[in-house]
């Protein structure tokens, strides 16, 4: 999935006749039915996507393809992508989820933490979910400058400098 960048999920049927519950993730939440086709993780494509009403936390919304009530309920909590070459370019300062899943998180000495695993928003801040190198258990990184000052993307790292004791092994 590493073309492709998700763009929303579906919360299921709304109604009887195929409509469905769209959330979307971008910026102009409108804007995800610009992004089509949009593609599961499963690969299957809806080439089109028609927003029919708009909801608390997201829009009513037809995809081809989806025609009764079992359809869009078959598709409840899927995310949606869409080719990461029809979205727009970000500032330097900002950046997609799927490019930093797999990025080395490294301290401030260059010494290795681990790697990021995903990226959450539980809308007070995003935060990294980091693999811990050498543990079982992951470690929630707050996703802000202070926290993170450098991401380099073409080196494939991220610099932490992370609060104390958020990665000893003796929390």
């Amino acid at each position: 999935m590493t073309e492709r960048v998700i763009v929303g999920s579906i919360g299921g049927s709304f109604g009887v006749h195929g409509e469905l519950r769209l959330k979307s993730f971008c910026a102009d939440p409108s804007a995800i039915a610009d992004y089509t086709p949009l593609f599961t993780e499963g690969g299957r494509r809806f080439a089109q996507v028609v927003l029919t009403g708009q909801i608390k936390n997201g829009f009513t919304a037809r995809l081809d393809g989806v025609i009764t009530k079992e359809d869009a309920d078959a598709l409840r909590n899927v995310s949606l992508y869409a080719d990461r070459s029809l979205m727009p370019s970000l500032p330097d300062d900002e950046y997609y989820y799927a490019d930093l899943i797999g990025l080395t998180v490294l301290d401030t000495g260059g010494a290795p933490l681990g790697t990021v695993k995903q990226v959450m928003d539980h809308g007070a801040g995003d935060l990294l979910e980091i693999n811990v190198t050498g543990q079982s258990e992951t470690v929630l990184l707050p996703f802000t400058r202070a926290a993170v000052p450098t991401v380099d993307l073409e080196q494939g790292r991220i610099i932490a400098d992370p609060p104390d004791g958020l990665f000893s092994a003796d929390k």
